[in-house]
């Protein structure tokens, strides 16, 4: 297994420079296994919307679309794809993935007011703190 940096995928996503999207395509069309890490997607979110100024539809189909590859794997699966759920309904997908992957805690709390009302407006247990 062979983990990946966010580059990789931002050029097979994106093909802004074609020799190193003909690469991504051919690693992430192998056979071997890759491993996709949690920080790699929120950094993958943050440049597709910050750099390449796509809307949060684009990013989450994009996010699919390589999270569907058949090589492709990642840590914690049904949490992730809560998180992809809850970006889709409009919370920030960061917010999303902090939420999803915390698993076990008795309480979420946050100062971020947008994230309390994204998070209360999908029935998720969010406070204020």
């Amino acid at each position: 297994m062979i983990a990946v940096d966010t580059n990789v995928l931002v050029r097979y996503l994106t093909n802004d420079d074609a020799a190193q999207a003909r690469k991504a395509l051919d690693l992430l069309a192998s056979a071997e296994p890759i491993l996709l890490t949690h920080t790699v997607l929120l950094e993958l979110e943050w440049v597709l919307r910050a750099v390449y100024d796509l809307s949060a539809e684009t990013i989450h189909s994009s996010i699919l679309q390589v999270l569907g590859l058949a090589n492709v794997q990642i840590e914690k699966a049904e949490q992730v794809a809560k998180a992809l759920s809850w970006y889709a309904g409009g919370m920030d997908f960061a917010d999303a993935l902090h939420l999803a992957l915390a698993t076990g805690a008795e309480r979420f709390v946050t100062f971020d007011q947008r994230f309390v009302r994204s998070a209360t407006a999908q029935g998720l247990p969010v406070e204020a703190l």
